[in-house]
């Protein structure tokens, strides 16, 4: 049974895995690049898809949980990233009840093309559970697709304003409100990039 918000991923996951690994790590989070700490620390990777950005924090010197709920796109990943810095789970948003599991908390916590996939009520469930897993002082990095939405996806229209106001009820500042446009010229596409951290810094 497919977790929802992951509809079409699994099908199209060998496409997928070319595009996302197409494009460099440092190019597509350059936005957020100057964030990370360069002290080895903790990282959660929410909606992991092929290992693109665990690895390119596992070669930061950073150990990153990276969770991925659609099998396919695990698999790659696997294959492709096999670094013993990078653990691979399954788990989903809203509840990440197997990373809750594990009694860690983040330094990191990153949401790269996931968010939008979660309706209102998720978003809302899906904050307060992030947002229990995050260090003090922690991060919290997303982005959010605009545009047209590509056929067999589940994917809702949030604004960065929305965002910005939910994270602010769970005690995370605004560091970075950013949009750009697509990094595969997609014709009538861009994002939004954000980055909070934690208030009890």
């Amino acid at each position: 049974m497919r977790v929802s918000g992951t509809e079409g991923y699994a099908e199209t996951a060998d496409r997928l895995a070319e595009q996302y690994e197409s494009r460099r790590f440092a190019d597509v989070h350059k936005s957020i690049l100057p964030l990370i700490p360069t002290t080895p620390c903790r990282v959660l990777d929410i909606g992991a898809g092929t290992g693109r950005d665990a690895a390119g924090l596992a070669a930061m010197g950073h150990r990153v949980l990276a969770v991925e709920p659609t099998a396919e796109m695990r698999a790659h990943g696997r294959r492709l990233h096999s670094s013993s810095a990078i653990d691979w789970i399954d788990d989903s948003l809203p509840e990440l009840a197997q990373v809750h599991a594990r009694g860690e908390r983040f330094d990191l916590v990153m949401m790269t093309a996931v968010w939008m996939h979660l309706d209102d009520a998720e978003r809302r469930r899906g904050m307060a559970q992030v947002r229990s897993l995050i260090a003090p002082a922690g991060l919290l990095t997303l982005s959010l697709r605009h545009g047209p939405i590509p056929a067999g996806r589940r994917m809702f229209e949030v604004t960065s304003t929305e965002t910005k106001a939910l994270a602010a009820e769970h005690g995370l500042n605004v560091l970075v409100d950013r949009d750009r446009p697509s990094s595969f010229g997609t014709e009538g596409v861009w994002w939004s990039v954000l980055a909070f951290q934690a208030q009890d810094a």
